[in-house]
């Protein structure tokens, strides 16, 4: 057997191996992506529309019984973090308070016009921690265009401290998110009181999804794409 025939066995394993690896946690990065969305979006609106025409229950029942599974997977995520979560314990909150005050006046537009006020209290969140200084995003901005490499996190690193451009961008890429959130709260709760409620229960998760599209599109043009480029430049001069 020749040298060449040699290595190509040892490595065509190998390959294999990477190619199983990669498809394996290409399958997991989906279920984590996929998972809340099916969860938090799909599981409400589907049973809320089982839950009215299949099972007849009112309208404020069945947006009563369709918020309970998102309200479960808010308070376990406290309960599963065993610290206090702001952002989680501030969205359980919203979602309760809504849902006590759906019920106690009878309305179930305001139970729709609830789901926007996470949006809001977010959106609202992010704009401040940019006025103090402190963008909200970047916690996952930054694993993001860094992917845990070592270099690209010391550079990083050295951009955020020396470079007002590279945290220009920074701030951007928060405020793109806390105005877009924001708005999306607005729209919704005009929504919530103008629109029928069949058609706000299916067309709120339209406005949320699109909100959610949107913001990346423009977060990363403006801010996240030159930042990632703003570092690559960075390694390029310190490897010289």
């Amino acid at each position: 057997m020749s040298i060449t025939a040699t290595e190509s066995s040892i490595e065509a394993p190998a390959e294999t191996t990477i190619a199983a690896t990669a498809a394996k946690d290409g399958g997991s990065a989906a279920r984590q992506t996929f998972l809340p969305l099916i969860l938090d979006v799909a599981v409400p609106m589907g049973s809320y529309y089982l839950l009215k025409s299949g099972f007849g229950m009112s309208t404020m029942a069945a947006l009563g019984w369709s918020s309970v599974v998102p309200a479960m997977r808010t308070a376990w995520g406290v309960v599963r973090e065993r610290t206090f979560n702001g952002l989680a314990a501030l969205i359980l909150f919203v979602n309760l308070v809504g849902l006590l005050l759906g019920l106690v006046a009878g309305d179930p537009r305001l139970m729709l016009a609830k789901d926007s006020g996470v949006s809001s209290v977010v959106g609202i969140g992010i704009l401040v921690s940019v006025m103090l200084g402190k963008p909200m995003m970047t916690a996952g901005l930054k694993p993001f265009i860094t992917k845990g490499d070592a270099a690209k996190t010391a550079a990083w690193e050295r951009l955020l401290s020396g470079s007002e451009r590279f945290r220009k961008f920074e701030r951007t890429f928060s405020l793109v998110w806390g105005v877009a959130l924001f708005g999306e709260c607005l729209a919704r709760i005009v929504g919530a009181y103008t629109l029928p409620i069949d058609t706000m229960v299916w067309l709120g998760t339209v406005v949320m999804v699109a909100t959610i599209a949107l913001a990346m599109v423009v977060s990363g043009g403006l801010a996240a794409g030159p930042m990632g480029k703003m570092l690559e430049d960075e390694l390029a001069d310190q490897s010289r």
